[in-house]
């Protein structure tokens, strides 16, 4: 049996991925212990997760770090795993600095890929923490490019959070002619240039049998609502939040997947999408080009602005049932191959081995 873990550290903030991280994690560790700035779910808590500290993560709360430093050292981890390279991980390397002990820290789209060029304060913050961690992690050869250009010469490697499982296949003729969006309602993912473009798939009058499923939430909701009864849509749905079993229908039902973010890394919602045999739609990010290849595996929109064509496109593409299931078994493919939740696990438990094997041969 591989050997575990004995005790991990774990610092990251309150979110789905951080308690997806702490499911996964957890047969690969003896002890967890968890500084966060919100409480584990209970349905989402290991029962290995021993410890807990609550801290503000805030760049105005200057005694984090102290908070932090005098709880790793009671709780005598072997390693720190830190997860987000924002203020996040400014508390953790002030907490760990002069402690001797590895910091491993996993980078999130936002912190690496928006974050630095925002002000030059935020760029040496985040320069920083990248270049304080022992070794970092990306889920994109992109962001790890982006990582490099910021930080030098850094340990890096190339692991995601991945998806839980490879759902059944879903035979297409059992799909109905359906668009599906589940990003997050935030200017940052455009669902707004989805539904303007949507405007044009319905002029056109050639899908008349299709509709757009707009699933999620956030602070743009109402806005998005008031903008699609201004265009005039008639075959939207707004389906609001949804849990994991309802978006797994969402997928299964659907033909086209449409992410069309103006910044990402490797999205969980695509490799979802992917998963269940949806073609994908996605904006000419290089992380997404990582995935799809357009016209092959997917439809890459060059202009964003002008959605309408690339919709059509993408939707005359998935029609052809024969065309979306070798799609779907080549996007299948690559999911196995590469992005699945237990198996990226087993890659961050060897990683800590290796931490760990490489502090005790400096020691």
């Amino acid at each position: 049996m591989t050997e575990r873990v004995r005790r991990l550290a774990v610092v990251g903030s309150a979110s789905i991925h951080t308690w997806r991280f702490l499911q996964g994690i957890a047969p690969h560790a003896d002890e967890i212990f968890l500084a966060c700035n919100g409480a584990v779910p209970a349905e989402r808590r290991p029962a290995n997760l021993v410890g807990e500290l609550r801290v503000d993560f805030s760049l105005k709360a200057f005694s984090s770090a102290g908070r932090l430093r005098r709880w790793l050292a009671e709780t005598r981890p072997d390693l720190v795993h830190v997860h987000q390279a924002n203020s996040v991980a400014w508390h953790a390397r002030r907490a760990l600095q002069g402690s001797g002990l590895p910091m491993l820290l996993t980078a999130w789209g936002s912190d690496v890929l928006l974050l630095p060029e925002q002000n030059p304060l935020l760029r040496a913050m985040v320069r920083g923490n990248l270049r304080a961690a022992t070794a970092v992690t990306s889920d994109s050869l992109y962001m790890a490019a982006k990582i490099r250009e910021l930080a030098g010469d850094c340990r890096i490697r190339l692991l995601g959070y991945g998806v839980d499982a490879l759902p059944p296949a879903a035979p297409p003729a059992a799909k109905k002619k359906q668009v599906l969006s589940c990003r997050l309602h935030k200017p940052l993912y455009r669902i707004d240039a989805i539904l303007r473009g949507w405007q044009a798939v319905e002029q056109s009058g050639g899908c008349d049998d299709w509709n757009l499923v707009v699933a999620a939430s956030g602070g743009e909701t109402e806005n998005l609502k008031q903008l699609a009864s201004a265009l005039g849509l008639k075959r939207v749905e707004f389906a609001g939040f949804v849990d994991s079993a309802a978006l797994n229908r969402l997928y299964a039902e659907s033909r086209v997947f449409v992410s069309v973010p103006r910044s990402d890394a490797t999205s969980v919602s695509l490799l979802e999408a992917m998963g269940h045999g949806c073609l994908p739609l996605l904006s000419n990010l290089p992380a997404n080009c990582e995935w799809a290849i357009d016209g092959l595996n997917g439809v890459i929109a060059e202009d964003v602005a002008r959605l309408g064509p690339e919709l059509a496109r993408a939707m005359a593409m998935a029609a052809d049932d024969d065309a979306l299931l070798r799609v779907a078994e080549m996007n299948r493919g690559l999911v196995a191959a590469k992005a699945l939740h237990q198996t990226n696990m087993a890659g961050f438990a060897e990683l800590y081995r290796e931490l760990a094997r490489d502090k005790h041969s400096t020691a």
